[in-house]
């Protein structure tokens, strides 16, 4: 068996695919079912033209999506926060959750601009978010 990992990753969108809700929607309804077959789960925010994802699963499942992920024209510029070994999941209970930046975790997201977070930040910011509002899934 593999080993439970976790990436934290940030990357720039590109177009509209950041701002846009139907982009995002498309973004979700693939990742989603992609993420079930690869038993993985985490959760996406997109805030300022940017995304910041965690993902959670087998090592091997998480390198080839992130394989994938640096094809995606959707977005440029990649960054790996953190990509750690870990005893349990985070966000066991979505496959692709997101967050959605509502005025009650605005002020979690403009704190620091996505792209300067470190990785220990970054999931802080998710978790804290995740607890405040919840993720759509």
């Amino acid at each position: 068996m593999s080993q439970l990992c976790r990436a934290i990753y940030v990357s720039q969108a590109v177009g509209n695919a950041g701002s846009s809700l139907l982009s995002v929607a498309e973004i979700l309804g693939v990742s989603e079912r992609n993420n079930r077959r690869d038993r993985l789960t985490g959760v996406l925010l997109a805030h300022d033209g940017w995304f910041l994802q965690a993902l959670e699963g087998a090592r091997t499942d998480i390198e080839r999506l992130l394989t994938r992920l640096h094809k995606d024209p959707r977005h440029t510029g990649i960054r790996i926060l953190g990509f750690e070994t870990v005893a349990e999941r985070a966000f066991p209970q979505w496959s692709m959750g997101q967050i959605l930046v509502t005025p009650r975790i605005a002020p979690l997201v403009s704190r620091q601009p996505l792209n300067a977070l470190t990785d220990a930040a970054a999931f802080a910011l998710l978790v804290a978010a995740v607890a405040q509002v919840g993720a759509q899934a």
